[in-house]
Order: C-alpha cells, then sequence, then structure tokens
C-alpha cells in the first residue's frame, strides 16, 4: 500500500450493519435517546461544577498556606478537568448534546479548550482520522505520530523499543506537558498526518491557539501565585502533580481502547482495500471495559463502551450501557470478535502489547 492509495473497508455482504442497525433503532427508541440526553446534560452540569468549584476553592484560598490541602486541591481541578472533557467535551464534538450545532460548539470548545489543550485541532484529528480509519497505519493520526513508542506492528522498530514496556508509564505522565506546550504548536504546522495531507491552517489558528495557552497559564499558574499565599515553586509542582495524576487518568482511559494484544492493526491488501467491513473493522479494532457498568459509564464517559461509540457515535454515550448488550448479540449471531475485559485486565494486556512490539 502507498501513501498516496485510497482506502476502502470491504462490503458487508453478510447483512450485519443493517441487521445490527434495525435491532438498535428498534430497541433503543426515541423517548430512551432523549432520556439519555437529559442524563448528558445533568453529567455537564455535574462536572462543570466540579471544575469550575475546585478553581473557585483554590482563588479563595481557605485552607491557608497549607501545602498539602493545595496539592490536593489541583488534583482535584485536573481530575474534574479530564472527567468533564470525557463525560461533555467529546459528546459535544460528536454533535449528540442539541439539534442545534452551536450548543455542541459552545461546549465543546468551552471545556476542552480550558484544559490547556487545543479543541480545534483535536476535533480534526478525531473526526477525520481516528474515527474514519481506526488503527490503520497511514490513516490514523492516534497511531501514527510517536516517535518514542511502537503502538503498531506494521511500524518501524528502533532498538531502544525493547524497553518500552518499561518507559511507557514516564512517558505517559507528562503526556499533558507534551500536548499543552508543545504538540498543538507541532500539529498546527504540520502539512502531513497519517491520511491528513496537505494541511494548511488559516493564520488565525494560530492566534486562537496561543490566545487560549496564555490563558491556561494566567488561570492555572500566574492567578494562583498572585492571589495565595505560596511560593513559585509550590505553585509548580502543584501544577505539575495535577498533569502526573491527569495525564495517567486521560492515558489509562484511552490506549486500553485500542492498543492491547487483543485488538488488531488490519492492512489493506495492494488494492487498498481493508480485510473487514466498516462495522466488523470497529469491533476487531476496539476494546470495551465494564461497558454495561452504569459507574464506569458515569466515569469514563462511553470511552469503556468503544465498541458503541465507534459504530453509533452519533448518539449520547449515556444510551451505550442499552446499545452494547444488541452489539454483542449480533457480534455472536455473526461469529464475529466482540473484545471486553475489566479495566486492569486491558491496562496489563497493553504493557504485554507494548513488550511484544518492542522485542
Amino acid at each position: 500500500m502507498n501513501n498516496t492509495q485510497q482506502i476502502l473497508f470491504k462490503r458487508d455482504t453478510e447483512g450485519f450493519t443493517k441487521d445490527l442497525n434495525a435491532e438498535v433503532k428498534s430497541l433503543i427508541t426515541k423517548d430512551k435517546i432523549e432520556r439519555a440526553v437529559v442524563f448528558l446534560w445533568v453529567k455537564l452540569f455535574f462536572y462543570l461544577s466540579f471544575f469550575i468549584g475546585s478553581l473557585v476553592i483554590l482563588y479563595q484560598n481557605q485552607y491557608g498556606n497549607h501545602f498539602g490541602y493545595l496539592l490536593m486541591n489541583y488534583v482535584a481541578i485536573g481530575t474534574s478537568g479530564i472527567l468533564l472533557a470525557f463525560n461533555s467535551a467529546h459528546d459535544a464534538c460528536h454533535q449528540t448534546f442539541s439539534k442545534k450545532k452551536w450548543v455542541n460548539g459552545l461546549i465543546f470548545y468551552f471545556t476542552f479548550n480550558m484544559q490547556g489543550t487545543s479543541a480545534r485541532l483535536w476535533r480534526i484529528r478525531h473526526l477525520a482520522s481516528h474515527h474514519l480509519f481506526s488503527n490503520v497505519d497511514g490513516c490514523d493520526a492516534d497511531v501514527d505520530d510517536n516517535p518514542l513508542l511502537r503502538f503498531s506492528p506494521n511500524h518501524k522498530k528502533k532498538s531502544f523499543m525493547k524497553y518500552q514496556h518499561f518507559y511507557a508509564p514516564i512517558l505517559y505522565s507528562v503526556y499533558f506537558i507534551v500536548w499543552i506546550y508543545a504538540k498543538d504548536f507541532v500539529y498546527l504546522n504540520k502539512k502531513n498526518l497519517a491520511n491528513l495531507k496537505n494541511q494548511d491552517y488559516p493564520f488565525w489558528y494560530t492566534i486562537e491557539l496561543v490566545v487560549w495557552k496564555l490563558f491556561y497559564v494566567s488561570y492555572m499558574i500566574v492567578l494562583p501565585y498572585y492571589l495565595l499565599g505560596f511560593s513559585l515553586s509550590e505553585i509548580l509542582w502543584a501544577y505539575l502533580l495535577m498533569i502526573v495524576v491527569g495525564s495517567n487518568i486521560f492515558i489509562y482511559t484511552l490506549v486500553t481502547t485500542h492498543f492491547t494484544m487483543e485488538t488488531e492493526f488490519p492492512s489493506a491488501n495492494e488494492k487498498g482495500e481493508l480485510p473487514y467491513h466498516f462495522a466488523e473493522h470497529q469491533l476487531m479494532v476496539s476494546m470495551d471495559y465494564h461497558p454495561t457498568n452504569l459507574v464506569a459509564s458515569f466515569l469514563f464517559g462511553g470511552f469503556n463502551s468503544h465498541a458503541a461509540h465507534h459504530l453509533f457515535p452519533n448518539l449520547p454515550h449515556t444510551i451505550y450501557p442499552k446499545v452494547t448488550p444488541i452489539i454483542v448479540a449480533k457480534a455472536l449471531n455473526y461469529n464475529y470478535k466482540y473484545n471486553v475485559l475489566t479495566l486492569w485486565d486491558a491496562i496489563v494486556s497493553h504493557f504485554r502489547y507494548l513488550k511484544k512490539l518492542g522485542k
């Protein structure tokens, strides 16, 4: 396969997609979706209140000069911000909050950019790359842009990668430092990334990016330094702890959904055809963990029901616990593979996968 070849999925000659869609449409009625959307809004207000409340407590400095409380406060800000992104920003990106695009856009850009990361650039990668060709080399931006970790068996192996299962946790722990202060700027100036070719962003993208970054640093570091009775080094240590905790929550929620021993990396043949049709492909490349557990869904925002999300990205994630059993039953009927583990087992599987690819 060459880089300019058009990639195509096989045709679904067995009728799985039509059968699955009909079953979901029949069982997941309009009123169920409406209730799921209401719950989506409830979660938005819950996590947004958690996030803003944590910031207000920080600025009020009601705990005096107690450094331990400062650390816990920053961890609360980071954790609530990640959960807000999982449960609200992601769904808004997929237009599930409202039929009005501006409503989804407002929720998405505010909740995502407040975490110091570019909503606009991530949306392009997520919708125009990852969701189209998940785990396909040269077509999935989430796979094709990592010089230090080998996520795909089709990527070139570097000698130091035989240790990647050892050093990966260190890289994972500082992921947000890289994303916030470097990665977004790299993406802004990158012409080609996976299937995204000849990217030419307007100059106002740069202005927007810089303004949001400055705002993020201001409210997260500068303002606390001037309002609180802590030294700059103490503020920065607390911020770093927030970054480490948030990075680990983010990474282990996501890498387990595609990069495990059980998930596949399908390759196109010489004609550019992938071995599976689109729906089967999503089952082969996705990993679920606790997909019908309501607590897991409340925390992880549907990322734990990843097969359902890739098959029905325009449904609110709050309906996925009801959609997943339908997917599982249909996969069984058609003798298709369906991947599911506990979160812990998925994390273990991920590191076994890293070790295997590093050999």
